[in-house]
């Protein structure tokens, strides 16, 4: 996707800022030279792959790989990132050295952690260092919402990406569960699109519709929060 089509995508979809990441990280460049004012760049893990298959190799491998941590603290000389994301852990994969020093490292440079994780990594995530300032992609996917409200109630510096959890409606009408979370942590929850692959970007438009759709059966005040207000604090910026 070119990247000035990826800029038109957006604001036919009318999001005016986007928290953006990418595989290299020569698409994130690009994309925050253009238009610095709409993106938040994000610093990826992920520095070898040229392809998907070497991707998938590298993304079993990145958190035990020697190379992981001199890369990361290199690049991050640029001052242009705010967090290190999305990056995929999951189980015991977070106890590892590399880890650690990651987590110390994002506390130390005061960058959030964008982890597609699941609820042991995170659980071991906040456990290296409570100070620690999470967004947990997608939910954790797949994670039951009574655990991610759990997790909320124990981690007050974990924010909730909600791309991917179509789960949150339920008919026409908001999930019961959802709901109750939504409204008992207004401020922490934002909504997300993954434009992961080329085939996503042509649907932001109708990925943004379908947020609004549902946002609207929520009080306005938390409704906006969750579509831009909560990121632009988490990210202690403002938006347009």
């Amino acid at each position: 996707t070119p990247p000035e089509k990826a800029i038109a995508y957006l604001k036919e979809a009318n999001i005016a800022r986007a928290l953006l990441s990418s595989t290299p990280i020569e698409g994130t460049l690009k994309l925050y030279a253009l238009d610095p004012k709409r993106f938040v760049p994000e610093l990826r893990v992920y520095h070898k792959a040229t392809s998907y298959e070497t991707w998938l190799v590298e993304r079993a491998n990145w958190w035990r790989a020697d190379d992981t941590m001199p890369f990361l603290e290199n690049e991050l000389k640029r001052g242009i990132y705010t967090g290190i994301g999305e990056f995929h852990l999951f189980g015991a994969e977070a106890e590892s050295d590399v880890i650690k020093r990651l987590v110390n490292l994002s506390v130390e440079k005061k960058l959030h952690l964008h982890a597609h994780s699941d609820a042991q990594a995170i659980e071991t995530l906040m456990s290296h260092n409570p100070k620690a300032k999470i967004l947990w992609a997608h939910a954790g996917m797949s994670t039951p919402v009574k655990t991610v409200g759990e997790f909320m109630a124990r981690y007050p510096s974990m924010y909730v990406e909600l791309s991917y959890r179509y789960d949150i409606v339920s008919g026409d009408k908001i999930d019961a569960g959802w709901a109750e979370l939504f409204l008992k942590y207004p401020d922490r929850f934002v909504m997300g699109s993954d434009t992961w692959t080329p085939s996503r970007w042509p649907e932001l438009p109708s990925i943004a519709q379908w947020y609004r759709g549902w946002l609207s059966n929520l009080p306005r005040d938390v409704a906006e929060k969750i579509a831009y207000k909560n990121l632009a604090r988490f990210l202690g910026t403002s938006f347009p």
